[in-house]
């Protein structure tokens, strides 16, 4: 399925969820009017590689990247294969491969969309929310 976000259409491969279609863009749609920040659905992982990396990437906190290094050293894989399955990810967005970036920090890629652009726009759109939440909790304080 087709989801629009942020002046982009990412697929998504509704067939690994196990919620229905509305429910996937209905919290994709909350996710970007700041509303959500962890999605709440059922991922089916395959196995392999590929699993292990989409399940290490479902845990980077959201506003949050690791770089590719990082998740090949705990998976103890190589850079260059995390990044392959990143590329293979079929939920991006729900499982959160735009988190994933180079050592230096740079975008390196994105399978999704219209690739580093959309990749940018997602990361931003986190980091600004974080700040905005940030500024609340110094204010209520």
């Amino acid at each position: 399925m087709d989801v629009p976000i942020f002046n982009s259409t990412i697929e998504i491969d509704e067939s690994v969820v196990t919620e229905s279609t509305a429910d996937i863009r209905a919290q994709i749609d909350e996710y970007e009017r700041g509303d959500r920040r962890a999605f709440d659905l059922e991922i089916i992982t395959p196995d392999g590689l590929l699993g292990e990396v989409m399940t290490a990437m479902a845990e980077i906190p959201y506003g949050e990247t690791r770089s590719y290094g990082d998740l090949a050293a705990d998976l103890e894989t190589s850079p260059i294969a995390v990044g392959q399955a990143c590329g293979r990810n079929p939920v991006p967005i729900l499982v959160p491969c735009h988190r994933v970036v180079g050592s230096d920090g740079d975008l390196n890629g994105y399978s999704a969309a219209d690739g580093v652009a959309t990749k940018r726009r997602l990361l931003e759109h986190e980091a600004r929310d974080q700040k905005t939440v940030q500024t609340r909790f110094l204010t209520d304080s």
